[in-house]
């Protein structure tokens, strides 16, 4: 399988199945001497690590990560860091069935179709275990980018999306939905819960905000920064879309309504608006980064799915075992790590092309 490592300075690839002994990342690139530890790692790892509350998988990992080289004395060397998470509850008796035929909408026929051969156990690679490397990976690159702040949210759930008007960023972390809406924290307990009942599973969307980008990261053409957040977010597991700023809604807008009007400050421009993402023609402006992930509902479910078997014959397919009735939930943390680990890529990409720049009058 080719295309594990993302990334152009700051790189990082992951490896593992989701029924293997382990999984975890090798990130390459980071400048040296940057403090860093097993502790500064767990917190984000345990964000997303399943079995947390009766909305997510039930698996239960501890999700306990080890740096294995790269590090020396509590500081980063330079030379590649390898991470690793040890797999401790798998059950691979649950994918039985799988093994026989292909559950429609997971990636199953398609590796089958590329491959000629798949590892059924949890979707092997396909499988969104594989995201916990992606979060220890992302906690290296904040090392990299200590004047970011990352934070995401849920915003909807099968539909129902929270009102702007409620929202506290202190809720986020009160509530096993990432949710900054009291009031659609508890009507989605509901909803997730219903469909839990019932086992099907729901789709969710996630947004993202990033502070703290000075303007000139990215590129105007083949790595525009928007380009580069759309490519990590889109290579999510059940990730089916990404917005940047107004998104969609900017095709309705005339061009003075979409536009983000100016005026001096002292330290530069001051922006009225912030329709564009905080990017503008590939490259960051200074405002902040915001995006929206949409997720698919998870593809494991309890009810029939009507499917084929490897033969070819028709079958109907429930997926045993054990899933999240709403995997974008636990995307959070992972859409987070993501634009961590791009904007750590764009900074040292920038660094490298224009480095410290004189001030100009």
């Amino acid at each position: 399988m080719s295309f594990n490592s993302f990334g152009r300075v700051f790189r990082f690839t992951t490896w593992g199945e989701s029924h293997g002994p382990a999984i975890g990342a090798v990130v390459d690139g980071c400048p040296p001497g940057l403090d860093l530890s097993e502790a500064d790692i767990q917190p984000w790892l345990d964000l997303r690590k399943p079995g947390t509350s009766k909305f997510t998988t039930q698996r239960r990992e501890a999700d306990e990560v080890r740096i294995l080289s790269g590090v020396f004395e509590g500081r980063t060397t330079g030379t590649p860091i390898s991470l690793m998470i040890e797999n401790t509850d798998q059950r691979s008796k649950d994918y039985s069935d799988v093994a026989k035929a292909y559950r429609p909408g997971h990636a199953d026929y398609a590796y089958d179709a590329k491959y000629g051969f798949r590892d059924y156990r949890g979707g092997g690679r396909s499988s969104a275990r594989e995201t916990a490397s992606r979060v220890a990976a992302g906690a290296v690159a904040r090392a990299v980018i200590p004047e970011v702040d990352i934070f995401a949210y849920v915003s909807a759930i099968g539909g129902d999306a929270i009102d702007y008007a409620h929202f506290d960023p202190a809720l986020i972390g009160q509530n096993p939905f990432f949710c900054p809406d009291a009031q659609a924290a508890v009507r989605w307990e509901k909803l997730v819960d219903a469909a839990r009942l019932d086992g099907s599973s729901l789709g969710a969307v996630v947004e993202c905000v990033a502070s703290g980008v000075p303007a000139g990261w990215g590129a105007p053409l083949y790595a525009k920064l928007d380009s580069e957040l759309a490519s990590a977010m889109m290579s999510i597991n059940a990730v089916k879309g990404v917005e940047i700023g107004d998104g969609f809604a900017a095709a309705s807008l005339r061009g003075e309504q979409n536009a983000d009007p100016m005026r001096p400050g002292e330290d530069g421009p001051i922006f009225l608006a912030n329709h564009a993402g905080g990017i503008a023609g590939g490259i960051s402006t200074g405002q902040p980064i915001k995006l929206r992930v949409a997720f698919k509902p998870t593809s494991s479910i309890l009810i029939p799915v009507e499917t084929v078997t490897r033969d070819g014959a028709a079958s109907d397919i429930i997926t045993k075992g054990r899933h999240d009735p709403c995997v974008g939930i636990r995307g959070v943390p992972v859409v987070e790590a993501m634009m961590a680990l791009v904007l750590a890529d764009q900074k040292l990409l920038h660094r490298a092309q224009c480095g410290e720049r004189p001030e100009t009058d």
